[in-house]
């Protein structure tokens, strides 16, 4: 049975928060996963939750990788704040699921049966979990997992193709929002820049070199922290250079970078590593910071404190025609859908 009514502020879910009023859902500290839903709200049943990458690693980090004692914290969070909200990073995921009920007036263009991708945070989506996590072993940041979720009129989602395999789309688009705007950011400049990508070999940045090769850099630098990830992304071939530094170490990642490059895209899931990417950016450049690990304050008086003339852009995950972008990279470039495969297996999740 729907929810009836409305008013303002239901498109983006203001009727959804139920502490502290006022705010808008993701900066809530609880919501209402009432799975009654509202003429412009689609129900959602859930097939499989993505935590972002900064989140699972707190989680793992914080529980000395106790897969119980990581899925116990995951439900807490989801049963006492009505969505997936890691207090400590501030930061959630997306997901995957099945369209139960969309409500007539829901502009996403949904219908029952659609199999799809929410492309906006699990920290402003309400989220009820109904089997207790039992089939995820904590050991991923891909979490199979049964009950349902809210979208609201103002939400975004994608219908999720069906030429690859489920973790696979999924894992693309948790992340699509990194290589849409990074070309975005290529393609403004006329000089054919040079692109460093910081956590290069991960998802968010493979799809980066990709992304900005094919906007036009005139070289791709990828820098990652081990001898491993070295190895692999020469491999691939997605960048013209693979050096290899800890990038919460300033001079170490100026020294492994050499000359600084015009455009830094920043997918490293630590915090600290905003001094690194500034100092490795030329006066006059661009750094794009992707990761949820970031620390704003710390960007902005890393900057002041360098003398450094540079443009510092926040990717909040939304360009239109982004999960579009992500999954064409995919299709077109086997060497990122490999480095993918490599981290998400080749099961269909079916």
């Amino acid at each position: 049975m729907a929810m009836t009514g409305g008013g303002t502020g239901t498109a983006v879910g203001l009727h959804r928060v139920l502490e502290p009023a006022g705010v808008l859902p993701q900066a809530a500290l609880r919501l209402d996963p009432d799975p009654r839903i509202r003429p412009d709200e689609v129900r959602i049943a859930v097939e499989r939750l993505n935590l972002d990458a900064a989140s699972y690693r707190q989680l793992h980090t914080a529980h000395g990788g106790d897969p119980d004692a990581i899925r116990a914290e995951v439900l807490r969070i989801i049963g006492e704040r009505g969505k997936m909200h890691n207090p400590v990073t501030g930061s959630g995921g997306m997901l995957v699921g099945v369209v139960e009920e969309a409500g007539p007036d829901s502009p996403l263009g949904l219908k029952p049966g659609d199999r799809v991708a929410t492309l906006v945070s699990l920290t402003l989506t309400p989220l009820e979990v109904t089997d207790g996590l039992a089939e995820w072993d904590g050991r991923s940041e891909q979490v199979p997992a049964r009950g349902h979720a809210i979208l609201f009129a103002r939400s975004i989602a994608a219908v999720l193709p069906d030429d690859m395999p489920v973790p696979l789309a999924l894992a693309v688009m948790d992340v699509c929002g990194a290589p849409a705007l990074t070309h975005r950011v290529v393609s403004a400049r006329e000089d054919g820049p040079v692109v460093l990508v910081l956590g290069a070999a991960g998802k968010s940045g493979s799809l980066s070199l990709a992304a900005a090769r094919r906007a036009g850099a005139s070289r791709v630098i990828g820098l990652v922290p081990t001898a491993e990830e070295e190895e692999r992304l020469a491999a691939s071939g997605l960048a013209d250079a693979v050096v290899r530094a800890d990038a919460r170490d300033p001079v170490a990642v100026a020294a492994a970078v050499g000359e600084p490059a015009d455009v830094t895209v920043v997918c490293v899931d630590v915090p600290g590593c905003e001094h690194g990417a500034i100092l490795a950016t030329a006066p006059g450049g661009t750094v794009v910071f992707f990761s949820m690990a970031t620390s704003f304050p710390a960007a902005a008086l890393g900057a002041e404190g360098l003398a450094a003339d540079v443009t510092m852009l926040i990717g909040n995950g939304y360009v239109p025609g982004h999960a579009e972008t992500a999954l064409g990279l995919v299709r077109s470039e086997p060497a990122v859908r490999a480095l993918f495969t490599s981290r998400t297996g080749s099961d269909s999740a079916e």
